[in-house]
């Protein structure tokens, strides 16, 4: 059996999430410690107690599911997991890159915290409201999705931002060239098209200013290299150095998470086993539809933490 650990990205945020590690685990809270006091108030107190409005904020959602993804990895060490004899590769759907980086012990969990709190802000203040869009596409093939948002490049910037795999592709842009990307691609047949209720158009060439505001943070940060190869978002292939792995995540904000091609990379390099850490099961559900031969596990709560601990010391 070998395993990949897999973070989640944004959207897998829910009241509540990691409250009943807190109550159950010293190590959680201690992590859930941290970050509050790396980032100089309660992000604990949203997540446990909401409101959801506060939570779903870029700024507070990136840095939260991060801090419950990190206390799901350090209770599981403190219960005699060793990342580096018994993981061979750790991924993360776009925020989730840097829990990975974390959790591998490229980034302290305080940087962490900080550098997703900065990268929230970032993201939500390089675009005016309004004048950015993201839509699902359903059911279509990727080369059309290619071709639907070059032909509405024509009027505004318009690509792919997440590769997810299953069936589904999310685009991103300029409100109108997406929003007539979207209509191309039900003409050429798509399931679905459906506008998304974001903030900001994530992971298009409209992020440059946070990607500077992320190269400008990063450069700043000490950085080691990763106990596991990481699995990158713009490249679905492993990095182990840490210089690199700074360039490579200032270039995910305006870049593709090839979330697919990197679950079709374990399938093909041996990986039989994704535990997704943290909030939801987002990325275990897109793994069964990538690959069946793969199998996903979510781990977010005690139950799900004793069930991985049996069988990773197996």
């Amino acid at each position: 059996m070998t395993i990949a650990f897999t973070f989640p990205g944004q959207g897998s945020q829910a009241v509540g999430m990691g409250k009943d590690l807190a109550e159950n685990f010293a190590e959680a809270r201690a992590v859930f410690q941290e970050v509050d006091e790396a980032l100089g108030e309660k992000l604990s107190d949203v997540m446990f107690n909401g409101p959801e409005d506060m939570l779903t904020l870029t700024a507070n959602a990136q840095p939260a599911l991060m801090a419950v993804s990190i206390a799901v990895v350090r209770v599981l060490e403190a219960k005699g997991l060793d990342l580096k004899s018994k993981v061979a590769y750790v991924a993360g759907h776009s925020l989730g890159e840097y829990s990975a980086l974390c959790a591998a012990g490229s980034f302290s969990l305080a940087d962490t915290a900080r550098l997703l709190r900065i990268r929230g802000n970032a993201m939500q203040a390089a675009v005016p409201v309004g004048v950015g869009a993201m839509a699902a596409i359903i059911g279509l093939e990727h080369a059309d999705v290619v071709a639907v948002c070059e032909a509405a490049a024509a009027i505004g910037a318009c690509q792919i931002a997440n590769d997810n795999g299953g069936g589904q592709i999310v685009i991103s842009g300029e409100k109108a060239a997406v929003e007539k990307a979207a209509a191309l691609a039900t003409d050429k047949g798509a399931k679905r098209a459906i506008l998304l209720p974001v903030s900001a158009p994530f992971h298009s060439t409209l992020m440059a200013p946070a990607a500077d505001a992320m190269r400008e943070a990063l450069a700043k940060v000490a950085k080691s290299d990763p106990v596991v190869p990481v699995i990158a978002n713009v490249r679905a292939a492993p990095v182990t150095g840490a210089d690199e792995i700074a360039g490579l995540l200032v270039e995910q904000v305006t870049g593709q998470v090839r979330w697919r091609e990197t679950v079709e990379w374990f399938a093909a390099n041996g990986v039989t086993t994704l535990y997704e850490l943290g909030s939801g099961k987002v990325l275990t559900g897109l793994a069964r539809r990538i690959d069946k031969t793969i199998n996903g596990i979510s781990v977010n709560g005690p139950a799900d933490i004793d069930a991985a601990v049996a069988a990773l010391m197996a």
